[in-house]
């Protein structure tokens, strides 16, 4: 079940305090003048608001802590922050209003590949810069002027497919047969689209293959075909809670698929129930070494845990939900202070030709759709915590993929 927040609409993030110490040295403190406004949306309700949620927490951290250091160009920073509902419509009208109305300074992309897409489409039209931290099919992002925080890599329906199922070769008893599902929501439905592919070039047989609609609830006819599949290896390409659906309809039949991936999964729910021990998922950072040893991330790590644990986050931890975001601030940060500016060319102009070191690594954006290399890992909840299993260079000391 989602918490119930009962967000308003409009949140204005500005002038705070925070206490990280994080980012750029040399900054002095007490940012003064007129603020930059950063404009943005999240579904702070609908499907994806258990996610986006998480987003808001980590925007709010950053700009407390930027603003402690100084803002931007010496100029306390304002995040606007308006509620998309998980719609793309609604999420287009906002974005024009934030440009054409609210006249923001700067602005920052959605949650969602639908939401993102609909918000790089007004964001071309201004010619405005749009940094987005989860645009999971790059070949659409053909605006010069859109970022990706996220390393995804130009091709990661192909690539992560691959590296999913590279990972359950390495147990003693790699799958024969598989069972995919997938949402309708674009980016979910392109990446199992080429889990299918691979599936098949390797020579596993596909039992089933299933799409449904984005935010359906009702799973119960879904679940059966799945049972009388009773495939070795099922594949969800869900978002949210979607995935603890399933499960739960798939129980009421007393079936339990012998090994699962959940794609985009709300990472309270999914963690916390007992039902998904050794599910696998999808992710570019957890926290754990050797992604906490990266520059300042144990400091944000420690500050996300409190304030998440305390807005009634369930997983109170910092995963590549939470890391999309913080880059996105990073990255962000650098162009403008790299640039002294807020013209929006310019600071495009130089982040095509500049790695930006990131919680998610280093990015460079020279790449096709503005991509660098990609990133990905394949984690696995173990015990009621995530653990990154594959790729090896990724993996904790000691960790490794449990599987039948």
């Amino acid at each position: 079940m989602q918490n119930d927040w009962r967000m308003p609409r409009r949140t204005v993030l500005g002038g705070l305090v925070g206490a990280l110490g994080l980012g750029l040295a040399g900054r002095t403190a007490g940012a003064a003048g007129a603020p930059i406004r950063v404009g943005g949306t999240l579904s702070l309700t609908g499907p994806l608001a258990q996610t986006a949620h998480v987003c808001k927490i980590v925007s709010e951290i950053y700009v407390e802590d930027l603003n402690k250091r100084g803002g931007l160009l010496g100029r306390p920073v304002e995040y606007v922050l308006l509620d998309d509902q998980s719609k793309p419509d609604v999420t287009r009208s906002l974005y024009e209003k934030l440009i054409t109305v609210d006249k923001v300074d700067l602005i920052m992309g959605p949650y969602g590949t639908s939401s993102i897409l609909a918000a790089m489409g007004v964001a071309q039209r201004y010619s405005k810069l749009i940094i987005q931290s989860s645009m999971g099919i790059p070949k659409l992002a053909t605006y010069e002027l859109q970022f990706p925080a996220t390393p995804f890599g130009p091709q990661p329906d192909k690539d992560f497919p691959k590296m999913v199922f590279d990972a359950l070769d390495t147990t003693p008893h790699p799958p024969k047969t598989v069972s995919i599902l997938t949402s309708k929501f674009p980016s979910a439905q392109v990446w199992t689209q080429g889990a299918k592919a691979e599936a098949e070039r390797r020579g596993l047989k596909v039992s089933l293959y299933l799409e449904y609609e984005f935010g359906n609830r009702d799973f119960g006819a879904i679940a059966a075909r799945v049972k009388d599949a009773n495939a070795d290896f099922l594949w969800v390409g869900v978002l949210g809670l979607e995935g603890i659906q399933l499960m739960e309809a798939m129980k009421k039949l007393d079936y339990t698929p012998p090994r699962q991936f959940n794609l985009f999964p709300a990472p309270g729910p999914f963690v916390n129930s007992p039902d998904m021990n050794h599910a696998l998922a999808f992710t570019v950072f957890e926290e754990q070494p050797p992604f906490t040893s990266r520059p300042g991330i144990a400091k944000f790590v420690e500050v996300y845990n409190d304030r998440a644990a305390k807005a009634g986050i369930t997983y109170p931890h910092v995963d590549n939900q939470a890391s999309g975001p913080y880059s996105s601030w990073q990255i962000l940060e650098a162009a403008v202070t790299a640039t002294n500016s807020l013209d929006d060319k310019v600071m495009g102009a130089w982040l095509k030709h500049n790695a930006v070191e990131t919680i998610d690594g280093k990015l460079t954006f020279d790449g096709p759709f503005n991509h660098g290399p990609q990133h990905m890992a394949v984690k696995q909840i173990q015990d009621g915590k995530f653990v990154v299993v594959w790729p090896k260079e990724l993996t904790a000391p000691g960790a490794k993929l449990i599987g039948p």
